[in-house]
């Protein structure tokens, strides 16, 4: 599966588990340095990382809006194992089997669903940002 397709991975914190020979395998080599400039908000883990920044952000955050990037969060890791080359059906996970036409079609529709989320959390947790002069 990953030899046949071009791999396309934009997030230094993922990128960074891949195997030696996977790494070539990626479209663009990623660095912790260009991090900011690679990074697509679309990505399941930039999706997951709204709630690790609302937790860094400590007391600025409202409750609700915390509750709600968890909640993203864990949608977005949901769809992280279901997609794996795990058997996750065991821990009562489904399976986005996505080497083939159909899971692929469902991986990047749910995938813009939560990036679609994603959008408006990133928007609050900007503004909880701006109002306390923090940015």
């Amino acid at each position: 599966m990953v030899e046949s397709h071009q791999l396309r991975c934009t997030h230094f914190d993922a990128f960074r588990f891949f195997t030696e020979p996977a790494r070539p395998l990626n479209i663009t080599p990623l660095t912790r340095a260009d991090q900011p400039e690679r990074e697509q908000c679309g990505c399941l883990h930039a999706t997951m990382d709204l709630y690790k920044w609302a937790w860094k952000m400590g007391p600025l955050v409202p409750g609700e809006l915390w509750l709600d990037t968890l909640a993203l969060a864990w949608k977005a890791r949901v769809l992280d194992m279901e997609a794996s080359p795990y058997d996750c059906r065991g821990l009562g996970f489904g399976v986005v089997a996505v080497e083939t036409t159909e899971g692929k079609a469902e991986y990047v529709a749910r995938q813009r669903e939560l990036a679609e989320a994603g959008r408006a959390l990133r928007s609050r947790l900007v503004a909880v940002l701006d109002a306390a002069g923090a940015r």
